[in-house]
């Protein structure tokens, strides 16, 4: 597929359908890119924000990845620069509508390629969501970035993973053949055609985890009529990294990857005794089913020790996302069970009897030594290190495996 052919699409359908409007409302926020998460997942915490964050977001459509870390870094005081990118002349311009109606001054929009960054400067950070599978060579797109990645920085990408996309490829095939020299509009006309006319037995019909192209025509292209959509598996994912000189420090959420989210037999999760942690996510993959995409942080390989924030020491600073500690402290029982969404299944997190307490004094502020005192008063007894920080590792692994509570360290 040409670059000329690639922009036609989304002068057509901008991607995701956003209205500038809507930023009077609500921030989108999602993964890759949260500051919090790129923090924990590619600075190992220990990001100083009061020093300049240099920001690329390569193909950044309509603005979510731009607009969400830019208004984070303004929050925050960072005196950094977030530059947009996108072939996309329409999808630019409600970027940018987007960041005036935030009134955001810490944006440069571009009008270019990904792989052709020469005279951009170099990066702290590159988000590239939704993008590499596109291309007509990920791996040339991905080498492209980490040429433009400073020493010690890293990435966020996302990329669609085969299962859980079951009977998009072949739908995808099917209007190929149908639609050669149509116009955009009567490609989506078509297909929307053919949806209506699709047997019960119809694997797309079956697959209950793919809606969106229902709501958008922007959706609907982009899953159906795209004409480069390359999806990935995790072992897939884990070589395109390593071919452009990267690796793979995480995947969002970890519970997804992780066997025994899927799977409770004890007998059976001994068998996988021994594996890699990027061999037991792919196993994760292969029977979890549901997975659409993969969201993933790259750092080179000389920063995969240290790279993901660890609950080690009392200095460490636990942050909630998206979470409201008290609330949600009031609503569980001692030793008491979140449920979570994760591919498409709900998910039970057993949390310990300290939960409740813990919940309800973690502000992003305190730290776990802190935090232990504080928890010890309130509970009206002897707490021992030892047992506090037991209990602060079973929540803390509950609610990072579903990506709600990340961790920062003081910066020196």
């Amino acid at each position: 597929m040409s670059i000329d052919d690639l922009r036609a699409q989304y002068e057509a359908y901008p991607y995701p359908a956003r209205d500038p409007a809507d930023e009077r409302k609500r921030l989108v926020t999602g993964s890759p890119s949260h500051l919090d998460e790129v923090n924990h997942f590619v600075f190992g915490g220990r990001l100083d924000l009061s020093k300049p964050l240099d920001v690329l977001v390569a193909g950044g459509g309509t603005g979510d990845a731009t607009i969400m870390i830019a208004q984070q870094l303004a929050d925050a005081g960072n005196p950094g620069t977030v530059t947009y990118i996108d072939l996309s002349d329409a999808s630019r311009s409600i970027a940018e509508a987007r960041a005036a109606a935030r009134g955001l001054s810490n944006l440069r929009f571009l009008r270019g390629s990904l792989l052709e960054l020469e005279g951009l400067g170099s990066f702290d950070y590159i988000d590239c969501c939704g993008v590499l599978h596109h291309l007509d060579s990920p791996p040339a797109g991905l080498a492209s970035l980490e040429r433009a990645l400073k020493p010690g920085g890293g990435l966020g990408i996302m990329v669609y993973a085969p299962y859980g996309r079951t009977g998009v490829y072949p739908m995808q095939a099917a209007l190929r053949a149908m639609t050669q020299g149509m116009t955009p509009p009567d490609k989506v006309a078509l297909a929307r055609r053919l949806l209506g006319a699709l047997p019960q037995t119809n694997w797309l019909n079956r697959n209950p985890f793919l809606t969106d192209h229902r709501t958008s025509d922007a959706n609907l292209y982009d899953l159906l009529l795209h004409s480069c959509d390359r999806p990935y598996t995790v072992p897939e994912l884990a070589e395109l990294a390593a071919n452009a000189g990267l690796a793979v420090s995480a995947l969002i959420e970890p519970a997804r990857y992780e066997p025994s989210t899927w799977v409770k037999d004890p007998r059976l999760l001994k068998r996988l005794e021994g594996l890699s942690w990027l061999e037991r996510a792919a196993w994760a993959e292969q029977v979890s089913g549901g997975m659409t995409k993969h969201i993933a942080y790259l750092v080179r390989p000389d920063r995969l020790d240290g790279a993901v924030a660890r609950p080690d020491g009392p200095e460490v600073v636990p942050v909630l996302r998206d979470l409201d500690g008290p609330a949600t402290a009031k609503a569980i029982p001692p030793g008491g069970v979140l449920e979570a969404e994760l591919a498409g299944a709900v998910v039970p997190l057993p949390l310990p009897r300290l939960a409740g307490p813990m919940l309800a004094r973690i502000d992003g502020r305190t730290n776990l030594g802190d935090l232990h005192a504080a928890v010890a008063t309130a509970t009206g007894g002897a707490l021992p290190w030892e047992t506090f920080k037991t209990q602060f590792d079973q929540l803390f692994a509950a609610l990072n495996g579903v990506g709600k509570m990340l961790l920062r360290r003081p910066v020196a």
